[in-house]
């Protein structure tokens, strides 16, 4: 059996179009099913439905095969038991930094609220710069605004949400989109099922 891990929402929708080139179509929908594992019409594959922040815990801990992530999810995570042999050029965005509009940044230590802690500190180490990180799980907008934090790190599509509540992107960090990860030992012991799979995927991905 080959496992796919695969989280709700943007990503999952511009997977499925790909995985539907390589004959992978689940038999029901993920997005209104409540079944967290969902059969394919190949019998010998199957999806995993979890939070997009878990997928690479579950690719490289082997309760899945292979997993699509956000660059920004695989950034955060820093897990050596992963291959990342493919950008599947979907869900783009970018990881920056953002602050209120005309704030002047502060002399004295930068207090910055994400849910990005590792990428932060080592973001800001690589500056030498010593930072105070918050961490958030949602509304980071709002850190800024309330006095809680000079800067957020965050991804940022439009940033209609950033100027809606007066912040503006700053720095950038990283150009995300959506990556497939393999786990180590499965590459070893399913290897041509998997680079058979990944050239599928490479291709759809170059046709589009």
């Amino acid at each position: 059996m080959l496992t796919i891990a695969l989280s709700k929402g943007r990503i999952l929708d511009d997977t499925l179009p790909l995985l539907a080139a390589a004959g992978i179509v689940p038999t029901e929908n993920p997005d209104t099913s409540r079944k967290l594992i969902i059969a394919t019409t190949q019998p010998d594959v199957r999806l995993l439905i979890v939070r997009a922040t878990d997928v690479p815990t579950y690719v490289e801990h082997g309760a899945a095969d292979l997993g699509v992530a956000g660059k920004d999810v695989l950034m955060e995570y820093g897990g050596q038991g992963l291959y990342e042999p493919l950008d599947l050029q979907i869900a783009k965005c970018k990881l920056m930094t953002a602050g209120a509009i005309g704030a002047v940044e502060p002399k004295g230590r930068l207090r910055v609220a994400t849910k990005f802690v590792n990428v932060a500190k080592a973001y800001y180490a690589a500056q030498g710069r010593q930072v105070d990180v918050i961490k958030l799980y949602g509304s980071m907008e709002l850190a800024p605004l309330v006095g809680l934090a000079d800067k957020i790190i965050d991804v940022v599509d439009t940033g209609n949400t950033l100027r809606a509540n007066g912040l503006e992107a700053q720095e950038l960090i990283a150009h995300v989109s959506s990556r497939l990860v393999v786990n180590k030992a499965s590459m070893k012991m399913q290897h041509g099922r998997i680079q058979a799979l990944i050239d599928t995927l490479r291709q759809a991905v170059e046709s589009r």
